[in-house]
């Protein structure tokens, strides 16, 4: 095991970690072209709802409200399909899921269009949002599988992110399209017929997908992420990340359609997902000296800064500006976030915890839509862009004072990853 190590750091000494080294992993590309179309729904459904629900109610209150039923619910579920997916086996989740997600998200589009009551909207939203597949934790546990504390873990997780933005920048665009061109129910019912045909896909990739506690680990396996401080502490930033999409997603709706220029929406929201690429793109082929821990504080600051500035935008020129730099803001977080899971999480838990990430944004977010659409029915248009500052700036103070729980002890970091793993690395 140690001449694995060392074999690892000598070869990071020779040749650097690029985009290039990365996709050459062997295996990669069968689990990363299904995993892409699968997750590229994801970045559809909350826009989706929002603008049929705000269709059919006319109002984004109610259209807010109930697109974050759909965010608590995954946000709520989301860790426990991780947790299967660590025990049982990716595929033995993601089939079921998406079949469940699939036949909600039809029902949700039904109830919209025939003016069904609120409250019936909400009862469709929960399954909708408990079933969407945690398609990006599962590749970046795959990834994990791969590279086994390689020095391109680091840039798997910048190209995660990249990835999540790319969709991130068609997926709106897309809804927005479908919504306003070709009829108000497009664009759920087209990332319900995406997540079927994608999810599946990814689930028969079965020979990528990581090891489960029947493979002699099942000690480590059943240990909870949950229970390791760092990642509670990046829960925390998580949700003041998801609070910046939660909020952009219905304020930049509402203040277009204010100006008469609904299409606009999907174009600005796009840029604002194109600085998040952008910049993920740039820390993935950056060689990092400075520590994880610092990388973070830092770029959440730079975050949290920009982000309380969005309410004072009245010109969709200069939103599209601030919303470039808030996007480029975020995917050092994320990325950085992402990274240190591989240090703090034992390697049985890593879905888990990458699900709890995520299910943390989708909490902020759902938070954010429904605070965000109250603002914007009931007081000026630009309110809702105060959530991003309100999600952000508490958290900052959080990381701040907890930012020790994100360095990892090598007693502690033996112990959770448990008998059989390689021997703790430094990061730098």
């Amino acid at each position: 095991m140690a001449s694995t190590v060392t074999t690892s750091k000598d070869s990071a000494a020779t040749s650097r970690p690029g985009y290039g080294r990365l996709l050459r992993t062997r295996g990669a590309w069968t689990f990363l072209l299904p995993g892409f179309a699968a997750r590229q729904p994801f970045a559809m459904l909350t826009l989706s709802i929002v603008l049929l629900v705000q269709h059919t109610t006319g109002s984004y209150g109610a259209a807010g409200a109930v697109a974050a039923v759909t965010g608590v619910s995954m946000a709520l579920f989301a860790p426990y399909s991780g947790r299967l997916a660590d025990r049982h086996g990716q595929r033995a989740v993601l089939v079921p899921g998406v079949l469940v997600h699939t036949a909600a998200g039809l029902a949700l589009t039904a109830l919209a269009l025939t003016h069904a009551p609120l409250w019936a909207l909400f009862a469709a939203a929960v399954p909708t949002g408990a079933s969407v597949p945690q398609i990006g934790p599962m590749v970046r546990a795959r990834w994990g599988v791969r590279l086994k504390g390689s020095p391109l873990m680091a840039t798997a997780a910048a190209f995660e992110s990249v990835t999540d933005e790319f969709t991130f920048v068609v997926g709106p665009l897309l809804a927005t399209a479908l919504c306003t061109a070709v009829d108000p129910a497009a664009g759920l019912l087209t990332e319900a017929s995406l997540t079927l045909v994608g999810g599946l896909l990814f689930a028969a990739q079965k020979g990528t997908q990581p090891a489960t506690g029947r493979d002699g680990h099942a000690r480590v396996e059943h240990v909870s992420a949950l229970r390791v401080p760092g990642v509670r502490v990046l829960i925390v930033a998580f949700l003041g990340i998801g609070s910046v999409f939660g909020g952009m997603q219905v304020s930049l709706a509402a203040f277009t359609e204010s100006i008469g220029e609904p299409g606009l929406n999907g174009v600005l929201y796009g840029v604002f997902a194109a600085g998040n690429m952008l910049s993920g793109i740039a820390c993935g082929a950056i060689a990092w000296k400075a520590a994880p821990q610092r990388r973070l504080v830092i770029g959440y600051a730079a975050l949290a800064l920009t982000a309380s500035a969005l309410w004072t935008a009245h010109s969709a020129l200069l939103l599209a500006g601030l919303g470039l730099l808030v996007g480029m803001c975020i995917a050092p977080a994320l990325i950085t976030g992402y990274t240190l899971v591989e240090d703090l999480v034992p390697a049985g838990a890593r879905t888990e915890a990458f699900t709890w990430l995520t299910g943390a944004v989708a909490l902020g977010q759902a938070a954010a839509v429904t605070v965000a659409g109250q603002l914007e029915d009931h007081l000026w248009g630009g309110a809702g862009f105060l959530v991003p500052l309100a999600g952000t700036v508490p958290a900052l103070v959080t990381l701040l004072a907890l930012r020790s729980r994100l360095t990892a002890s090598p007693r502690g970091r033996t112990v959770a990853r448990g008998v059989g793993h390689r021997e703790p690395v430094a990061v730098d």
